[in-house]
Protein backbone atom coordinates (compact mmCIF):
# COMPACT_ATOMS: atom_id res chain seq x y z
CA UNK A 1 0.00 0.00 0.00
CA UNK A 2 1.58 3.71 -0.73
CA UNK A 3 2.83 5.18 2.58
CA UNK A 4 2.59 8.40 3.91
CA UNK A 5 4.09 10.42 1.15
CA UNK A 6 2.21 8.48 -1.63
CA UNK A 7 4.97 6.44 -3.11
CA UNK A 8 4.43 2.44 -3.84
CA UNK A 9 6.30 0.23 -1.55
CA UNK A 10 9.35 -1.84 -3.61
CA UNK A 11 7.92 -5.06 -4.07
CA UNK A 12 10.36 -7.76 -5.22
CA UNK A 13 8.96 -10.69 -7.71
CA UNK A 14 7.09 -8.79 -10.64
CA UNK A 15 7.16 -12.77 -12.50
CA UNK A 16 5.27 -15.60 -11.34
CA UNK A 17 9.04 -16.99 -11.23
CA UNK A 18 10.60 -14.45 -9.19
CA UNK A 19 7.87 -13.94 -7.06
CA UNK A 20 7.94 -18.15 -6.97
CA UNK A 21 11.87 -17.59 -5.65
CA UNK A 22 10.64 -15.16 -3.13
CA UNK A 23 7.98 -17.46 -1.81
CA UNK A 24 10.38 -20.55 -1.61
CA UNK A 25 12.74 -18.23 0.66
CA UNK A 26 9.89 -17.07 2.98
CA UNK A 27 8.20 -20.51 2.94
CA UNK A 28 10.08 -23.75 1.81
CA UNK A 29 13.93 -23.07 2.57
CA UNK A 30 13.21 -22.66 6.51
CA UNK A 31 14.57 -19.93 6.81
CA UNK A 32 14.82 -17.76 9.92
CA UNK A 33 11.16 -16.11 9.75
CA UNK A 34 12.29 -12.96 12.21
CA UNK A 35 15.31 -11.90 9.86
CA UNK A 36 13.79 -11.85 6.69
CA UNK A 37 11.96 -8.39 7.34
CA UNK A 38 14.75 -7.20 8.21
CA UNK A 39 16.67 -8.32 5.28
CA UNK A 40 13.02 -6.79 3.11
CA UNK A 41 13.88 -2.92 4.57
CA UNK A 42 17.63 -3.60 4.00
CA UNK A 43 16.72 -4.31 0.06
CA UNK A 44 14.72 -1.32 -0.05
CA UNK A 45 17.30 1.11 1.31
CA UNK A 46 19.61 0.39 -1.50
CA UNK A 47 22.15 -0.93 0.96
CA UNK A 48 23.04 -3.80 -1.61
CA UNK A 49 25.57 -3.11 -3.94
CA UNK A 50 27.63 -4.91 -7.17
CA UNK A 51 25.44 -7.98 -6.76
CA UNK A 52 26.79 -11.11 -9.18
CA UNK A 53 25.09 -13.87 -10.05
CA UNK A 54 27.64 -16.93 -11.08
CA UNK A 55 27.12 -20.68 -11.24
CA UNK A 56 26.00 -21.45 -7.82
CA UNK A 57 27.28 -18.80 -6.36
CA UNK A 58 25.71 -14.90 -5.83
CA UNK A 59 28.05 -12.27 -4.28
CA UNK A 60 27.33 -8.85 -2.93
CA UNK A 61 28.27 -6.21 -0.44
CA UNK A 62 26.44 -4.71 1.59
CA UNK A 63 26.17 -1.67 3.46
CA UNK A 64 25.41 -2.22 7.71
CA UNK A 65 25.86 0.35 10.09
CA UNK A 66 29.91 0.25 10.31
CA UNK A 67 31.33 2.72 7.17
CA UNK A 68 33.39 -0.46 5.44
CA UNK A 69 30.34 -2.76 3.76
CA UNK A 70 30.13 -6.25 4.41
CA UNK A 71 30.97 -8.86 2.24
CA UNK A 72 27.90 -11.47 1.21
CA UNK A 73 28.57 -14.75 -0.59
CA UNK A 74 25.88 -17.36 -1.00
CA UNK A 75 26.50 -20.32 -2.19
CA UNK A 76 23.35 -22.93 -3.90
CA UNK A 77 23.38 -26.33 -4.02
CA UNK A 78 24.29 -27.63 -7.47
CA UNK A 79 22.61 -30.20 -9.29
CA UNK A 80 24.39 -33.61 -9.95
CA UNK A 81 24.98 -35.00 -13.54
CA UNK A 82 21.52 -37.01 -12.89
CA UNK A 83 19.45 -34.40 -11.44
CA UNK A 84 20.79 -32.55 -14.76
CA UNK A 85 20.21 -35.47 -17.35
CA UNK A 86 16.65 -35.53 -15.67
CA UNK A 87 15.75 -31.85 -15.42
CA UNK A 88 17.21 -31.13 -19.67
CA UNK A 89 15.59 -34.82 -20.54
CA UNK A 90 12.27 -33.32 -19.61
CA UNK A 91 12.40 -30.37 -20.65
CA UNK A 92 14.07 -30.99 -24.19
CA UNK A 93 11.55 -33.51 -25.00
CA UNK A 94 8.63 -30.94 -25.10
CA UNK A 95 9.05 -28.12 -27.44
CA UNK A 96 6.98 -25.34 -26.20
CA UNK A 97 8.81 -25.59 -22.97
CA UNK A 98 11.97 -24.47 -24.86
CA UNK A 99 10.43 -21.81 -27.25
CA UNK A 100 9.25 -20.32 -23.65
CA UNK A 101 12.47 -19.86 -22.26
CA UNK A 102 14.20 -18.62 -25.47
CA UNK A 103 11.64 -15.90 -25.13
CA UNK A 104 12.73 -15.19 -21.84
CA UNK A 105 10.00 -16.99 -19.72
CA UNK A 106 9.53 -19.80 -17.37
CA UNK A 107 6.08 -21.67 -18.11
CA UNK A 108 4.82 -23.00 -14.39
CA UNK A 109 4.97 -26.48 -15.89
CA UNK A 110 8.78 -26.78 -16.38
CA UNK A 111 9.09 -25.49 -12.72
CA UNK A 112 6.75 -28.08 -11.65
CA UNK A 113 7.91 -30.71 -13.68
CA UNK A 114 11.36 -30.73 -12.56
CA UNK A 115 10.56 -30.44 -9.19
CA UNK A 116 8.86 -33.92 -9.53
CA UNK A 117 11.76 -35.14 -11.69
CA UNK A 118 13.73 -34.57 -8.64
CA UNK A 119 15.81 -31.55 -10.10
CA UNK A 120 14.12 -28.27 -8.09
CA UNK A 121 15.42 -25.07 -9.53
CA UNK A 122 13.76 -23.24 -6.46
CA UNK A 123 15.28 -23.26 -3.11
CA UNK A 124 14.33 -25.79 -0.71
CA UNK A 125 15.45 -26.47 2.78
CA UNK A 126 19.49 -26.93 2.80
CA UNK A 127 20.28 -26.02 -0.29
CA UNK A 128 21.52 -22.31 0.37
CA UNK A 129 24.78 -21.75 2.13
CA UNK A 130 25.36 -18.06 3.17
CA UNK A 131 28.34 -16.31 4.62
CA UNK A 132 28.33 -12.77 5.43
CA UNK A 133 31.00 -11.06 6.94
CA UNK A 134 29.39 -8.96 9.99
CA UNK A 135 29.82 -10.62 13.48
CA UNK A 136 25.83 -11.70 13.54
CA UNK A 137 25.60 -15.19 13.83
CA UNK A 138 21.95 -15.76 12.82
CA UNK A 139 21.35 -17.72 9.21
CA UNK A 140 20.47 -15.78 7.54
CA UNK A 141 21.56 -12.37 9.04
CA UNK A 142 19.76 -9.11 7.66
CA UNK A 143 23.02 -8.56 4.86
CA UNK A 144 22.10 -11.64 3.62
CA UNK A 145 18.57 -11.81 3.42
CA UNK A 146 18.80 -8.50 1.61
CA UNK A 147 20.54 -10.40 -1.30
CA UNK A 148 18.43 -13.06 -1.27
CA UNK A 149 15.11 -10.61 -1.96
CA UNK A 150 17.19 -8.37 -4.63
CA UNK A 151 18.10 -12.00 -6.21
CA UNK A 152 14.49 -12.03 -7.16
CA UNK A 153 15.33 -9.09 -9.80
CA UNK A 154 17.75 -11.07 -11.16
CA UNK A 155 15.26 -13.91 -11.41
CA UNK A 156 12.64 -11.97 -13.15
CA UNK A 157 15.10 -10.34 -15.82
CA UNK A 158 16.35 -13.79 -17.11
CA UNK A 159 14.50 -16.80 -15.72
CA UNK A 160 17.80 -19.08 -17.01
CA UNK A 161 19.35 -17.69 -13.64
CA UNK A 162 17.83 -20.30 -11.57
CA UNK A 163 19.76 -23.17 -13.96
CA UNK A 164 22.97 -20.51 -13.35
CA UNK A 165 22.61 -20.99 -9.30
CA UNK A 166 21.97 -24.64 -9.89
CA UNK A 167 25.24 -24.75 -11.62
CA UNK A 168 25.12 -24.48 -15.57
CA UNK A 169 24.91 -20.70 -17.49
CA UNK A 170 22.34 -20.36 -20.19
CA UNK A 171 24.57 -21.55 -23.03
CA UNK A 172 25.69 -24.71 -21.77
CA UNK A 173 22.15 -25.30 -20.51
CA UNK A 174 20.80 -24.37 -24.68
CA UNK A 175 23.77 -26.23 -26.25
CA UNK A 176 22.83 -29.37 -24.43
CA UNK A 177 18.99 -28.95 -25.54
CA UNK A 178 20.17 -28.72 -28.85
CA UNK A 179 22.16 -31.20 -28.92
CA UNK A 180 19.31 -33.39 -28.00
CA UNK A 181 16.84 -32.45 -30.90
CA UNK A 182 20.00 -33.43 -33.45
CA UNK A 183 19.89 -36.62 -35.44
CA UNK A 184 21.54 -39.48 -33.48
CA UNK A 185 24.38 -41.41 -35.48
CA UNK A 186 23.52 -44.93 -33.25
CA UNK A 187 20.85 -45.41 -31.05
CA UNK A 188 21.06 -44.08 -27.88
CA UNK A 189 23.82 -41.72 -28.66
CA UNK A 190 23.68 -37.62 -28.92
CA UNK A 191 25.35 -35.91 -31.71
CA UNK A 192 25.87 -32.31 -30.95
CA UNK A 193 25.13 -30.24 -33.85
CA UNK A 194 27.95 -28.01 -35.17
CA UNK A 195 27.45 -23.85 -34.30
CA UNK A 196 26.03 -21.93 -37.22
CA UNK A 197 28.22 -19.65 -38.33
CA UNK A 198 25.70 -16.78 -38.84
CA UNK A 199 24.93 -14.87 -41.66
CA UNK A 200 24.92 -11.20 -41.84
CA UNK A 201 21.48 -9.96 -42.21
CA UNK A 202 21.79 -7.46 -45.12
CA UNK A 203 23.35 -9.75 -47.13
CA UNK A 204 20.92 -12.51 -45.98
CA UNK A 205 17.92 -10.73 -47.67
CA UNK A 206 20.32 -9.71 -50.47
CA UNK A 207 20.37 -13.46 -51.18
CA UNK A 208 18.93 -14.65 -54.34
CA UNK A 209 17.00 -17.80 -53.86
CA UNK A 210 18.61 -20.65 -55.90
CA UNK A 211 16.44 -22.99 -58.24
CA UNK A 212 14.99 -26.00 -57.02
CA UNK A 213 16.21 -29.75 -57.67
CA UNK A 214 15.00 -30.50 -61.21
CA UNK A 215 14.01 -33.92 -60.44
CA UNK A 216 13.16 -33.62 -56.83
CA UNK A 217 10.25 -36.02 -55.71
CA UNK A 218 7.59 -34.55 -54.33
CA UNK A 219 5.11 -36.17 -51.97
CA UNK A 220 1.48 -36.86 -53.09
CA UNK A 221 -0.20 -35.01 -50.36
CA UNK A 222 1.10 -32.52 -47.51
CA UNK A 223 2.02 -33.80 -44.31
CA UNK A 224 0.43 -32.60 -40.79
CA UNK A 225 2.31 -30.27 -39.07
CA UNK A 226 4.24 -30.70 -35.66
CA UNK A 227 1.70 -30.18 -32.62
CA UNK A 228 3.35 -28.23 -29.24
CA UNK A 229 2.67 -29.49 -26.37
CA UNK A 230 2.25 -25.96 -24.75
CA UNK A 231 0.76 -22.73 -25.63
CA UNK A 232 3.77 -20.65 -26.59
CA UNK A 233 4.23 -17.59 -23.53
CA UNK A 234 1.20 -15.85 -23.27
CA UNK A 235 2.33 -12.78 -23.50
CA UNK A 236 3.10 -13.17 -26.80
CA UNK A 237 -1.24 -13.44 -27.87
CA UNK A 238 -0.38 -16.92 -29.76
CA UNK A 239 -1.78 -20.38 -29.42
CA UNK A 240 -0.96 -23.59 -30.71
CA UNK A 241 -3.45 -23.82 -32.77
CA UNK A 242 -2.61 -20.64 -34.21
CA UNK A 243 0.49 -22.02 -35.26
CA UNK A 244 -0.30 -25.24 -36.28
CA UNK A 245 -2.82 -23.40 -38.73
CA UNK A 246 -0.15 -21.35 -39.83
CA UNK A 247 2.35 -24.52 -40.12
CA UNK A 248 -0.12 -26.22 -42.33
CA UNK A 249 -0.73 -23.43 -44.21
CA UNK A 250 2.80 -22.99 -45.35
CA UNK A 251 3.28 -26.36 -45.83
CA UNK A 252 0.47 -25.99 -48.27
CA UNK A 253 2.29 -23.42 -50.20
CA UNK A 254 5.46 -25.35 -50.20
CA UNK A 255 3.64 -28.05 -52.05
CA UNK A 256 1.97 -26.49 -54.52
CA UNK A 257 5.55 -24.63 -55.26
CA UNK A 258 7.25 -28.21 -55.76
CA UNK A 259 3.83 -29.71 -57.72
CA UNK A 260 3.86 -26.63 -60.15
CA UNK A 261 7.34 -25.23 -60.38
CA UNK A 262 8.95 -22.18 -59.27
CA UNK A 263 8.52 -20.27 -63.11
CA UNK A 264 4.32 -20.73 -61.99
CA UNK A 265 4.80 -19.61 -58.62
CA UNK A 266 3.97 -15.68 -57.88
CA UNK A 267 4.85 -13.43 -55.15
CA UNK A 268 1.38 -12.35 -53.38
CA UNK A 269 0.41 -9.30 -51.84
CA UNK A 270 -0.30 -8.98 -48.21
CA UNK A 271 -4.05 -8.35 -49.31
CA UNK A 272 -3.79 -11.55 -51.73
CA UNK A 273 -2.35 -13.46 -49.01
CA UNK A 274 -5.10 -12.57 -46.61
CA UNK A 275 -7.91 -13.33 -49.19
CA UNK A 276 -6.17 -17.10 -49.76
CA UNK A 277 -6.31 -17.85 -46.30
CA UNK A 278 -10.07 -16.38 -45.84
CA UNK A 279 -11.03 -18.78 -48.70
CA UNK A 280 -9.74 -22.02 -47.09
CA UNK A 281 -11.63 -20.87 -44.16
CA UNK A 282 -13.42 -18.34 -41.24
CA UNK A 283 -12.24 -14.69 -42.44
CA UNK A 284 -13.52 -12.88 -39.28
CA UNK A 285 -10.71 -14.05 -36.93
CA UNK A 286 -8.40 -12.84 -39.80
CA UNK A 287 -10.15 -9.67 -40.42
CA UNK A 288 -9.88 -8.58 -36.90
CA UNK A 289 -6.10 -9.59 -36.80
CA UNK A 290 -5.40 -7.46 -39.84
CA UNK A 291 -7.52 -4.41 -39.18
CA UNK A 292 -9.15 -5.19 -42.67
CA UNK A 293 -13.22 -4.86 -42.61
CA UNK A 294 -14.79 -8.03 -42.37
CA UNK A 295 -16.80 -7.26 -45.41
CA UNK A 296 -14.22 -6.30 -47.44
CA UNK A 297 -12.14 -9.88 -46.64
CA UNK A 298 -15.29 -11.75 -47.10
CA UNK A 299 -15.52 -10.22 -50.53
CA UNK A 300 -11.71 -10.60 -51.62
CA UNK A 301 -11.91 -14.30 -50.52
CA UNK A 302 -15.38 -15.33 -52.70
CA UNK A 303 -13.50 -13.60 -55.73
CA UNK A 304 -10.13 -15.90 -54.54
CA UNK A 305 -11.87 -19.08 -54.30
CA UNK A 306 -13.86 -18.51 -57.40
CA UNK A 307 -11.21 -17.03 -59.39
CA UNK A 308 -8.15 -16.94 -57.75
CA UNK A 309 -5.71 -13.75 -57.77
CA UNK A 310 -7.65 -12.18 -60.97
CA UNK A 311 -10.54 -12.46 -59.37
CA UNK A 312 -9.93 -10.60 -56.46
CA UNK A 313 -7.98 -8.15 -58.61
CA UNK A 314 -10.91 -7.11 -60.68
CA UNK A 315 -13.17 -6.97 -57.38
CA UNK A 316 -10.43 -4.08 -56.06
CA UNK A 317 -9.67 -2.47 -59.19
CA UNK A 318 -11.65 -0.07 -61.95
CA UNK A 319 -9.60 1.22 -64.29
CA UNK A 320 -9.67 2.22 -68.17
CA UNK A 321 -8.89 -0.35 -71.05
CA UNK A 322 -8.38 0.06 -74.58
CA UNK A 323 -11.92 0.06 -76.30
CA UNK A 324 -11.39 -3.31 -78.71
CA UNK A 325 -12.10 -5.81 -75.67
CA UNK A 326 -15.00 -3.85 -74.66
CA UNK A 327 -16.68 -3.65 -78.07
CA UNK A 328 -16.32 -7.36 -78.56
CA UNK A 329 -18.25 -8.49 -74.93
CA UNK A 330 -20.57 -5.58 -75.78
CA UNK A 331 -21.60 -7.11 -79.09
CA UNK A 332 -21.17 -10.65 -77.32
CA UNK A 333 -23.73 -9.41 -74.69
CA UNK A 334 -26.57 -7.64 -77.13
CA UNK A 335 -26.45 -10.99 -78.93
CA UNK A 336 -27.32 -13.24 -75.86
CA UNK A 337 -30.65 -12.82 -75.36
CA UNK A 338 -30.49 -11.64 -71.76
CA UNK A 339 -32.63 -9.28 -70.92
CA UNK A 340 -31.88 -5.17 -70.69
CA UNK A 341 -28.92 -3.14 -72.89
CA UNK A 342 -25.12 -3.37 -71.92
CA UNK A 343 -23.71 -0.65 -70.35
CA UNK A 344 -20.10 -0.09 -70.39
CA UNK A 345 -18.49 2.05 -67.38
CA UNK A 346 -13.97 1.34 -67.77
CA UNK A 347 -13.36 -2.09 -67.39
CA UNK A 348 -17.19 -3.35 -66.73
CA UNK A 349 -20.13 -4.18 -68.86
CA UNK A 350 -23.62 -4.51 -67.75
CA UNK A 351 -26.63 -5.81 -68.34
CA UNK A 352 -29.59 -7.00 -66.17
CA UNK A 353 -28.19 -8.84 -63.19
CA UNK A 354 -24.98 -9.66 -65.20
CA UNK A 355 -21.88 -8.35 -65.78
CA UNK A 356 -18.54 -8.82 -67.36
CA UNK A 357 -15.49 -7.27 -65.82
CA UNK A 358 -12.25 -7.00 -67.83
CA UNK A 359 -8.70 -8.24 -65.80
CA UNK A 360 -5.58 -6.15 -66.63
CA UNK A 361 -4.37 -10.53 -67.27
CA UNK A 362 -6.43 -9.63 -70.57
CA UNK A 363 -9.00 -12.23 -69.06
CA UNK A 364 -13.19 -11.61 -68.61
CA UNK A 365 -15.05 -11.97 -65.24
CA UNK A 366 -18.30 -13.25 -64.66
CA UNK A 367 -20.28 -11.01 -61.69
CA UNK A 368 -23.72 -11.55 -60.79
CA UNK A 369 -26.28 -9.46 -58.64
CA UNK A 370 -25.89 -10.04 -55.06
CA UNK A 371 -27.98 -7.99 -53.56
CA UNK A 372 -27.16 -4.58 -53.67
CA UNK A 373 -23.62 -5.31 -54.87
CA UNK A 374 -22.01 -8.20 -57.30
CA UNK A 375 -20.11 -11.56 -56.50
CA UNK A 376 -17.99 -13.58 -59.01
CA UNK A 377 -19.42 -16.30 -60.63
CA UNK A 378 -16.80 -19.00 -61.78
CA UNK A 379 -13.63 -18.89 -63.09
CA UNK A 380 -12.08 -16.44 -66.01
CA UNK A 381 -11.92 -16.51 -69.59
CA UNK A 382 -9.90 -14.58 -72.52
CA UNK A 383 -13.50 -15.49 -74.32
CA UNK A 384 -16.60 -13.18 -73.77
CA UNK A 385 -18.68 -15.66 -74.69
CA UNK A 386 -17.18 -18.19 -72.54
CA UNK A 387 -18.62 -16.24 -68.73
CA UNK A 388 -21.84 -14.72 -70.64
CA UNK A 389 -22.66 -18.91 -71.13
CA UNK A 390 -21.20 -20.54 -68.48
CA UNK A 391 -21.12 -24.28 -68.69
Amino acid sequence: MPGATGRKRRTFGNTWWGTAWVEALEERAKLDPNRLPRGRTYARKGTVSKLAVGAGEVTAWVQGSRAVPYRVTIQMQAFTDAQWESLLGMVGSRLGHVAALLDGELPGEVAEDARAAGADLLPGPGDLRPKCSCPDSANPCKHVAAVYYLVADEVDADPFVLFLLRGRPREAVLAELRSRRAPASKPGKRVRAPAAPGVDPKRAYARRIAALPPRLAVPGTVGPPAVLDVDPPHRTGWSSDTFAELAADAAARAWELLVMGPERAAELSFEEDLARRAAAGDPGELAEAADVPLRDLAAWAQAWREAGRGGMAVVREVWRPSQAPLAQAKADLAESGLPGTPKTWRNRITQGDLQLRYGRDERWYRFVRDGEGWRVDGPASSRPTDVIYPP
